[in-house]
């Protein structure tokens, strides 16, 4: 599992196998169970997630009490809090694995010191912030320009395989519409 974090790494900055060696003291192997929160309304978040095998998801419980998934994280890409993690403040999240996962965690206080260590991660985490960010605002795009099935079309014509991992509960929650319309569009397009 760590050589997948290696090859991860590489792909934005190179380190030794050495440095890398230290580079994975900062870090904790967890495994999740299905359903299982690793943040929750109220908590502060206080650790990154780096998404080894498995889904996670993060969500909110809106006004009528629905969860309103706002962020997916699949293998090599990571999950946090970001507000609440980098200014230590309690969070309206919650970060629920989808499936069994397995993850590599870093907290608050590791990060800063693996940054004051190994300054070449500085730039990995520019990089994979620069990219989460750039994500962020395709989305936000998305649900302003396309109608609601023109934006599942799309998510389906993009994301084919990650369509087929999550529920479609999930899907839609994330998508910002009920299972029930959901699966009105995918009988729709289907016939």
């Amino acid at each position: 599992m760590l050589e997948q974090f290696k090859k991860h790494l590489d792909k934005f900055v190179k380190i030794s196998d050495d440095e890398f060696v230290d580079i994975t003291q900062y870090f904790e192997l967890q495994r999740l169970k299905k359903k299982e929160n690793v943040l929750t309304e109220g908590q502060i978040c206080k650790a990154n997630y780096f998404v080894l095998d498995g889904i996670l998801r993060k969500f909110f419980i809106n006004e009528k009490g629905g969860q309103q998934t706002t962020e997916f994280a699949i293998e090599n890409w990571w999950m946090t809090e970001t507000f609440s993690y980098i200014n230590q403040t309690a969070t309206a999240f919650y970060i629920q694995a989808v499936h069994p996962t397995e993850v590599l965690v870093i907290r608050k206080q590791a990060y800063d010191e693996l940054l004051e260590k190994h300054p070449a991660l500085e730039k990995y985490f520019r990089m994979v912030y620069q990219k989460a960010y750039a994500a962020a605002q395709m989305r936000i795009k998305f649900l302003y320009e396309y109608s609601r099935e023109e934006l599942y079309l799309h998510f389906l014509k993009d994301q084919p395989a990650f369509l087929q991992r999550v529920p479609q509960y999930l899907v839609a929650s994330y998508l910002g519409f009920t299972p029930e319309y959901l699966s009105e569009i995918r009988k729709k397009n289907l016939s």
